[in-house]
């Protein structure tokens, strides 16, 4: 049986400088993903061209906009890159740019040219749960993102904040503290 390998993180997007390199519908979903899920992202696009709908999502993340071809120097200073664009050459070029400086680099719809995927995304106040497929199925991980957004309570947050809350009350050293709040939450995927 095959395997995800993959080993999730959750980034601060506001402490790193992203680009996207595109200006069509693909570097528009990319952005609204990002933006949906981190609305305080630090995004830069560069295109010759943006579509109406990515200008308005843009202005309304704050996101910069540079309309002129993708060139090698874009990368500066660059934690994570997107290539989006229709030209599969340039999304090939930014790829290899992006490995030759060490920058993470995905590009859209080409899993073997990908250091990471956008998967789906499920946020509920402070929990969020992220879903991979491995690149296999996107469409896989948007019905699971729908299930897990109707299984999971509207009211977590609060119970988040409520454990944070008792955590801090906790006596005893790191390890202490780990056993109690274990115990504590349990309850929470013990079947009835």
């Amino acid at each position: 049986m095959e395997r995800n390998n993959l080993y999730p993180i959750f980034l601060k997007t506001a402490q790193l400088n992203i680009l996207i390199v595109g200006g069509g519908y693909v570097a528009e979903e990319k952005l609204h993903f990002l933006t949906k899920s981190s609305p305080d992202a630090n995004v830069t696009m560069v295109a010759p061209k943006f579509r109406d709908a990515t200008i308005a999502l843009a202005s309304e993340y704050n996101v910069a906009m540079v309309d002129d071809f993708y060139d090698a120097e874009y990368l500066k200073g660059r934690h994570i890159v997107i290539a989006a664009t229709n030209v599969p050459k340039v999304n090939k070029q930014v790829y290899h740019d992006c490995r030759e400086r060490y920058i993470l680099v995905n590009v859209a719809d080409n899993p073997p040219l990908c250091d990471f995927y956008m998967g789906g995304i499920v946020t509920k106040g402070n929990v969020k749960v992220a879903i991979s497929t491995n690149g296999k199925s996107p469409t896989t991980a948007k019905r699971l993102r729908q299930f897990f957004e109707e299984v999971i309570p509207e009211d977590i947050d609060q119970m988040v904040k409520n454990l944070n809350k008792y955590r801090k009350t906790i006596k005893g050293d790191f390890e202490e503290k780990v056993e109690k709040m274990n115990k504590i939450t349990k309850k929470l995927v013990q079947k009835p």
